[in-house]
């Protein structure tokens, strides 16, 4: 049964080094990710549909006692996007999704330009991975191919359409969204905090 399919997972979990915990919902897990907040942290983001769906993002953004390095604040140059990406790769806490996860405990992304899978893999203190139980997916092949069908996809009509708000040319297309692959199948004990919620979020297979 789900259950007993969940606590497998959690256990697999555990044994690949990450923090693993299981909510019910947005609320539990907003609530759950803000005791991972500290004052006079630095904070890093990686682009996640996920992060803004449980409420995090606003959280973070109403936050005075923090230092967020925030690539996606309107108005700034794309050098200093530039900038709060790689800062992030320095944070003290690195908040992020997951483009899939699977049952032996490996994590799936795809990215552009790198900064999230980097300071997935090295960089930041500590990461904390927002996941809907949707991304759940049996394989590394069953991983790569929800990657490659649902995020990417998606992911370039996102990014397009935020193109074409802010006036620029709509020019993200899969050779520039999903040229950088990881999949992780462990790390040093406890860094990779992962929040499991049990609602569909993020990008959802059917459209």
């Amino acid at each position: 049964n789900k259950e007993s399919q969940m606590k497998q997972l959690l256990e697999t979990l555990t044994s690949c080094g990450y923090d693993p915990h299981f909510v019910q919902t947005k609320q539990e897990a907003l609530d759950l990710a803000k005791t991972f907040i500290k004052d006079e942290m630095r904070i890093g983001l990686g682009g996640s549909v996920t992060v803004g769906e449980i409420g995090l993002m606003d959280e973070l953004l109403n936050n005075q006692n923090i230092t967020l390095y925030n690539q996606y604040e309107a108005g700034i140059s794309m050098d200093e996007n530039i900038k709060r990406r790689k800062q992030g790769i320095l944070s003290d806490l690195y908040i992020t999704g997951t483009n899939a996860i699977t049952k032996n405990g490996e994590l799936i992304n795809v990215d552009g330009s790198g900064n999230r899978v980097a300071a997935l893999i090295f960089g930041p203190n500590k990461v904390l991975v927002v996941v809907g139980i949707n991304k759940i997916v049996d394989t590394l092949e069953d991983g790569f191919k929800r990657v490659m069908e649902v995020s990417a996809i998606k992911n370039i009509d996102r990014m397009n359409n935020k193109a074409i708000e802010m006036g620029k040319e709509p020019k993200h297309n899969l050779d520039t969204i999903a040229n950088k692959f990881t999949y992780i199948n462990g790390d040093d004990k406890d860094r990779i905090s992962i929040i499991i919620v049990n609602e569909e979020l993020g990008y959802q297979t059917q459209s």
